[in-house]
């Protein structure tokens, strides 16, 4: 694990950044822009949801981000949050079986509110049901890189940093920064021809998982096994998030462009699992407590 600081000079990669030469690899193919279609504001909401819950349960039957509990437990405590802000949770994340792991690591209980751009509301309503209410989540439209105000914690991205343009990933980070918040992106995709192969895997599990996967959608079943688009979009965006993925250097790269004081980043790979993992975390320094203002504002209110 390296640790670099924000600023026009990235330690990790030791080199000056030149924004304007600053391309991603992967990110588009003969001008075109890769894209994933459960990403689209046109896919539709019941086939984006059908995608989303056997993501969340294709990746919680693998256990696949097991390995940076102990990190996430870390950067929580050096952050002082008392609440954890799930950016893009999709159908939920990881977030029904890690955050338990999460309380026997750090040893005590600490809340975990849900949100996305699309909010899979009935997912979100199950963890919530699920875990007694320690899961919330915010109804409302989240705009990563500008999060309502009520909404502060230590924040997380799993399986979902890819998605945005180095422009919109910086501006999110930059938003965390500004606010005074932590910030976690965890990434299973990866840009390398083993990665881009297993997934396969998710092309089979999607046919084999989806009467298991809950809540049940009798629509589910239609689009998985009559017209099978959910296991196919599944196929395709895991593909394409493999391709659009940041490496460990890019997310150095990405990092120190946030303008910021007094604030730490660590990149790395973390492995143990069925693939590792690439992270990037940031929190404030010196320690400061992070307080959970009261909520008086007439957007959507976190659901307890």
């Amino acid at each position: 694990m390296t640790t670099i600081s924000t600023g026009p000079v990235s330690a990790a990669a030791n080199e000056k950044i030149n924004v304007g030469q600053f391309i991603c690899k992967g990110r588009s193919f003969g001008g075109a822009r890769f894209f994933e279609f459960h990403d689209q504001k046109w896919f539709p909401k019941y086939l984006r949801d059908g995608v989303t819950d056997a993501l969340q349960f294709v990746l919680s039957m693998g256990g696949i981000y097991r390995p940076i509990v102990r990190v996430l437990s870390k950067a929580v405590e050096a952050s002082g949050a008392e609440r954890i802000v799930g950016l893009c949770s999709g159908g939920g994340g990881p977030w029904l079986w890690l955050y338990q792991l999460l309380r026997v690591s750090n040893g005590q209980s600490i809340e975990v509110c849900l949100s996305d751009k699309y909010p899979n509301v009935a997912a979100f309503e199950n963890a919530r049901r699920k875990t007694g209410g320690r899961i919330t989540f915010y109804p409302g439209f989240v705009n990563a890189a500008a999060l309502p105000r009520e909404l502060s914690g230590f924040r997380t991205m799993f399986t979902s940093f890819h998605h945005f343009t180095p422009d919109e990933a910086v501006a999110i980070l930059q938003n965390a920064t500004d606010d005074g918040q932590g910030i976690g992106v965890f990434e299973a995709a990866k840009r390398d021809p083993l990665t881009i192969l297993l997934t396969a895997l998710i092309l089979l599990a999607g046919f084999l998982t989806a009467p298991f996967e809950r809540p049940f959608r009798a629509s589910r079943i239609f689009w998985t096994y009559v017209i099978p688009v959910i296991p196919l979009v599944l196929f395709f965006d895991g593909v394409i998030s493999c391709l659009r993925a940041y490496s460990k250097k890019e997310l150095s790269l990405l990092a120190a462009q946030v303008k910021a004081e007094n604030y730490v980043w660590q990149v790395g790979e973390q492995s143990g699992g069925l693939a590792p993992i690439t992270f990037l975390i940031g929190y404030p320094e010196p320690r400061n407590k992070i307080a959970q203002p009261a909520i008086t504002s007439s957007e959507p209110s976190l659901v307890k």
